[in-house]
């Protein structure tokens, strides 16, 4: 037990990492050629984890591929441009105390599309981490996004946390799907990788080969590996095996760290310094998702 709870705290910081990682790559290599090169590594290394776990590369149906192309289009393709571009504008540390509301988001969304079950104690810290993501963005006034002066960063990752919500209720979908055939999620991941990347392909084709020309320095290298190989690959087939182990509810809690990882390691690896609005929202944001996840953990043990 102890070997699982170590592997999501390691994996929090690597996915508090890529922040960093992201933010160091867009400064020299353009984003998309940054996004190609990072899937194209996840997507060959999660297929050969595939390979080696099936034995083969499972086949999947018409309403699977469906599937598929929605999770790489939202969750890969869409998300890593927002991700990305907005990297170009935002620190490390910024952006992500405002993807830290994502959890919070989905929750929303599925109360309103799914019509899951929305509690008192729910809608608190749903406004409590909305309220600490506008004070982020706005810099210390709540109300900045209303009158137009938010940074298109922010806008950007807020467009990240949105994808990834989308990315998250299509999940849902797709590995009950798999689960009836007794495939795991790394299956619908590893062919997710691959339909975004082949998405971020075509686009960055179409606007400018020569940015995929891999003559970028060592460090730039580094940092796009780091996203594609422990940031996608590693930190996904340990968080997924940490929650076969211990249940979602639980290892979904290791998540909360990640802005803090980030806002640490911004610190530590590039010298970003967050102003005390964005410090102060970004509590209200973690405060906000914990309470939220504490509601939902209390719901599913009494249905137990």
């Amino acid at each position: 037990m102890f070997a699982t709870y170590f592997k999501l705290v390691v994996t929090a910081i690597i996915w508090g990492g890529t922040w960093v990682a992201a933010r160091y790559a867009v400064q020299e290599v353009a984003p998309l050629g940054v996004a190609v090169w990072r899937f194209f590594l996840a997507a060959t290394s999660l297929l050969a984890l595939v390979f080696w776990h099936y034995g083969r590369l499972p086949g999947i149906n018409r309403k699977e591929l469906l599937l598929v192309i929605g999770l790489g289009a939202s969750g890969i393709f869409i998300y890593n441009l927002f991700f990305l571009y907005g990297m170009q504008h935002i620190t490390a540390g910024r952006g992500a105390l405002v993807v830290a509301t994502t959890p919070v988001i989905t929750l929303l969304a599925a109360a309103w599309l799914l019509k899951e079950g929305m509690t008192p104690l729910k809608a608190l810290g749903s406004a409590l981490a909305l309220a600490g993501c506008l004070t982020v963005i706005g810099k210390g006034d709540p109300l900045a996004l209303l009158h137009g002066r938010v940074n298109i960063g922010d806008l950007l990752i807020i467009g990240c946390a949105f994808m990834w919500s989308i990315y998250t209720l299509i999940g849902r979908l797709g590995t009950q799907s798999l689960a009836q055939r007794n495939l795991g999620a790394l299956v619908m991941t590893a062919y997710a990788s691959c339909a975004g990347f082949l998405m971020l392909l075509a686009v960055a084709l179409v606007q400018n080969p020569s940015q995929l020309v891999p003559n970028y320095s060592p460090l730039a290298w580094v940092a796009i590996a780091f996203l594609g190989l422990l940031g996608t690959t590693l930190g996904f087939t340990w968080f997924a095996a940490a929650v076969q182990k211990i249940g979602a509810q639980r290892a979904s809690i290791f998540i909360n760290l990640v802005p803090v990882a980030a806002v640490l390691q911004g610190s530590l690896l590039l010298g970003e310094r967050l102003d005390l609005s964005a410090l102060v929202g970004g509590v209200l944001v973690i405060a906000g998702v914990l309470l939220t996840q504490r509601q939902t953990a209390r719901l599913k043990e009494a249905v137990a």
